[in-house]
């Protein structure tokens, strides 16, 4: 079997369908749906997917808008992950619409490879990456099981062969007081705003004394209903993420503790709730080597993966199941920053349209490499046993 000649075929393939994925592409952009609202994008792409010959499965794992395109038999089995929820407000703005149709893309161009040589390729629509988390809940639900490999391609400011990601969890918090008229009677009230206020403050001391790589960040959601009300109600939402799962189990209950003793001081009645909680991101690199090489001949200058990590994804709850990668592909100038207007812009435009056919011919290419040759999936499978 002639590797290079088949990974010319599948990239030629994605050229062959850019405009058919550069419109699915921009379509979603356009039509932006938050977290577990995607029923537009989730349609488009499984009905793009099955009108290529995938069997498709909607509604997986007890969520409305996850879905699962299969092509082929037998294994290996490599999965492409697609992302399609938007953030609020600004839209695509962290580039989702380029995941979704990228894994599409190379899940079509791919089947080149799979008639050729056996194996199988299936897009994973995993929903609700930006908010709570959906890989979390597909992969306690059985999504990954059956995967030999999985990878997702996300549009960046730099081509990089896989990023880290710390661990992260989010913690939902109430304070429940008294209210009373503010000029009136206000040594009647009990005052919950006060209280989620002395909270926010006591984290802003903790901040001085936590791990460099750990972050902590939260708004209020809910401070009042009027200024001459005390107010009986609020509520906010916090991330709290580290590097290492033990420092975050530890920083969990420092942060903790400043709401419990904005409670114990102002009188409001806390209550909370930990969820969606992300694991770190492990990095496998055999798989980000391969990825980084198909890169590399189409012209682009590939940063090897980060050493630590920056943000967060649920993609890390799926690198601890199977191996794994998470590479970047350049849409936009390195001071564009993600989760802004001018990153959801590039998302839509001619770099955006490029990244999208790039990421898609890569990790064609690099299913290639995982189903054509069992000595290259066997070194994959051999390190993410040797890195638990």
């Amino acid at each position: 079997m002639d590797i290079e000649k088949l990974k010319a075929t599948v990239s030629g393939e994605v050229d062959a369908h850019q405009s058919e994925l550069i419109e699915l592409s921009l379509r979603i952009h356009q039509n932006p749906e938050v977290a577990f609202k995607e029923v537009k994008a989730s349609k488009w792409l499984t009905e793009y997917l099955e009108s290529k010959g995938f069997n498709v499965e909607r509604g997986i794992c007890q969520l409305a808008t996850a879905f699962k395109a299969s092509y082929g038999t037998g294994r290996p089995t490599v999965a492409l992950l697609a992302e399609y929820d938007a953030l609020p407000k600004i839209g695509h703005a962290c580039g989702h619409n380029i995941i979704g149709t990228a894994a599409v893309g190379a899940a079509v161009a791919a089947r080149k490879a799979i008639d050729a040589v056996g194996g199988s390729v299936v897009v994973i629509g995993t929903p609700a990456e930006e908010s709570y988390g959906g890989k979390v809940l597909m992969a306690e639900r059985g999504a990954f099981q059956d995967i030999d490999a999985a990878m997702l391609a996300h549009p960046h400011g730099q081509d990089m062969a896989s990023m880290r990601a710390l661990a992260c969890i989010r913690l939902e918090v109430q304070f429940f007081g008294k209210a009373a008229h503010a000029a009136g009677s206000p040594e009647r009230g009990v005052n919950a705003l006060e209280a989620m206020i002395q909270a926010f403050n006591g984290i802003n001391s903790l901040r001085q004394h936590i791990n460099e790589r750990a972050r902590i960040h939260g708004i209020i959601t809910h401070g009042g209903e009027a200024a001459n009300i005390v107010p009986d109600y609020t509520a906010a939402t916090f991330l709290v993420r580290a590097e290492l799962e033990s420092y975050l189990d530890e920083l969990k209950e420092k942060v903790l503790n400043c709401f419990k003793a904005a409670s114990l001081a102002t009188g409001a009645r806390l209550e909370y709730e930990w969820s969606s909680y992300y694991a770190p991101l492990k990095c496998n690199l055999a798989l980000a080597d391969l990825f980084a090489k198909n890169m590399e001949t189409l012209g682009r200058s590939v940063l090897p993966p980060m050493r630590r990590g920056l943000g967060s994804s649920d993609m890390g709850n799926v690198s601890v199941l199977l191996p794994s990668i998470h590479p970047m592909v350049a849409i936009a100038p390195v001071d564009v920053m993600a989760h802004s207007p001018e990153f959801a812009e590039a998302a839509a435009s001619e770099a955006g349209n490029r990244g999208l056919l790039d990421g898609a011919k890569a990790m064609a290419m690099t299913v290639v490499d995982l189903i054509a040759q069992p000595e290259t999936m066997k070194r994959v499978q051999e390190e993410f046993v040797a890195d638990k």
